[in-house]
């Protein structure tokens, strides 16, 4: 009850101080209110656009391995792209061989791709992504769909001509018109539609989207397009457990596997690369990670300008109430009460600043930017109520100290 008491007093003397200079109180606010618009505007926009160029490499899945010839993180300056050349592509034999022996792995899978065209009656589509996949891709890939069905091991392996279209290409080859049990034309070859991507809506930045994509059973695509090492190259995925933090036992393990099947010996230098997915979304966020701290150092310095417009404030409110702070000092307040009161209102003023800040992110985030969704987070509204409050603190705490340490004689003295 004292504490409520206290904190009721106090927010009525925060009030008083906003009301007797309301144009002296805005201007001092106005620091902390672009600092903090400007903290969190950044912290949105990055969020937002991490979050949205991440989801747009989800095609590459999650917790998954690729092997491949080039490696992903080699040193740019120094890449020996001729020595990767030279190495063997991957096979399917080598897929069943890993598919077979890998423990650590909660699905391993074989794919290739190509840009297609597709044809249904005079209507075609062009430039969409197909790729023929193994019974497994829907172990290690996501495959959600909207109609139909995935295909079935035996569907799988004996090579049927069935495929499974994204929603953008099924409603410009149908016009709408339900798709199911359609045929469809790939370089002369018909195939059966048995399903449909659900739909992801927009891409961005241009990068592959479900709704222009389309499967077919690895054996259904090789005998349209040749794979192989002078061909389109397969890529062998093997998706880890959420147990194997940075996928080190897989990699091992797959590594081990790969050089005895290869046939390499304890001397020779491995003639394949085993690439993370997650290190091209860890490359996002570290660039995403400089320009959160570009953020902090723009609102920083309008947050530092409010901070002491803050200071200037409670200076002033302190110099104005020395009488009444010895009259309360006098009928019995404690040096804490004053602390308090004094440091509740730098509080207070503060997060008035810092609340108006959110809040134009807020409006902000209504504005509509192509396919990019501006989200303001619950975190982020709570990083700014905190530094809004902590700015307070440190604003208020040295005109507080001076308010609570004032002799009551003095104070009731002073006109």
């Amino acid at each position: 009850m004292l504490f409520l008491k206290l904190s009721w007093e106090s927010f009525r003397f925060a009030f008083s101080a906003l009301k007797s200079n309301l144009t002296r109180t805005i201007l001092s606010l106005l620091g902390v209110t672009i600092g903090i618009f400007a903290i969190i505007a950044v912290f949105t926009l990055v969020d937002s656009l991490e979050g949205k160029i991440k989801s747009s490499f989800a095609f590459l899945g999650t917790n998954v391995m690729r092997v491949d010839r080039f490696p992903f993180d080699s040193d740019r300056q120094n890449y020996p792209w001729w020595k990767y050349f030279q190495r063997p592509s991957s096979t399917y034999a080598e897929y069943k061989f890993l598919a077979e022996r890998l423990q650590n792995a909660d699905g391993v899978t074989i794919s290739a791709s190509s840009s297609a065209t597709i044809q249904a009656g005079s209507n075609s589509y062009q430039g969409t992504s197909l790729s023929g996949v193994a019974y497994t891709y829907q172990d290690v890939f996501e495959v959600a769909l909207e109609e139909g069905r995935y295909f079935s091991e035996a569907e799988i392996n004996a090579s049927r001509n069935l495929i499974i279209i994204g929603k953008k290409i099924a409603n410009t080859l149908f016009l709408n018109q339900p798709t199911l049990g359609e045929e469809v034309k790939i370089k002369g070859v018909k195939f059966k539609i048995i399903g449909i991507f659900e739909e992801e809506g927009e891409g961005f930045l241009e990068l592959p989207s479900k709704d222009e994509a389309c499967l077919v059973p690895f054996g259904a695509f090789s005998k349209i397009y040749y794979t192989g090492r002078d061909g389109l190259e397969p890529t062998i995925s093997a998706k880890g457990r959420d147990t194997d933090v940075g996928l080190v036992a897989l990699e091992n393990e797959m590594a081990g596997f790969l050089r005895a099947k290869r046939g390499l010996k304890p001397s020779q230098e491995n003639d394949f690369a085993l690439n993370k997915t997650e290190f091209i979304q860890n490359a996002i966020g570290s660039i995403f990670d400089v320009i959160s701290v570009a953020g902090w150092v723009i609102g920083g310095f309008s947050i530092l300008v409010g901070g002491f417009g803050i200071a200037n404030i409670m200076f002033v409110s302190v110099r104005e109430r020395t009488n009444i702070i010895g009259i309360q000092k006098s009928l019995g307040a404690r040096n804490y009460f004053i602390l308090f009161q004094f440091l509740f209102e730098a509080v207070c003023l503060s997060l008035i600043g810092g609340g108006s800040g959110i809040l134009l992110v807020w409006i902000l985030s209504f504005i509509p930017l192509g396919s990019l969704d501006l989200v303001l987070s619950f975190n982020n509204i709570i990083l700014g109520l905190g530094v809004s409050s902590a700015i307070g603190v440190i604003a208020g705490i040295v005109p507080a100290t001076l308010a609570a340490r004032m002799d009551p004689v003095e104070a009731i003295r002073t006109n």
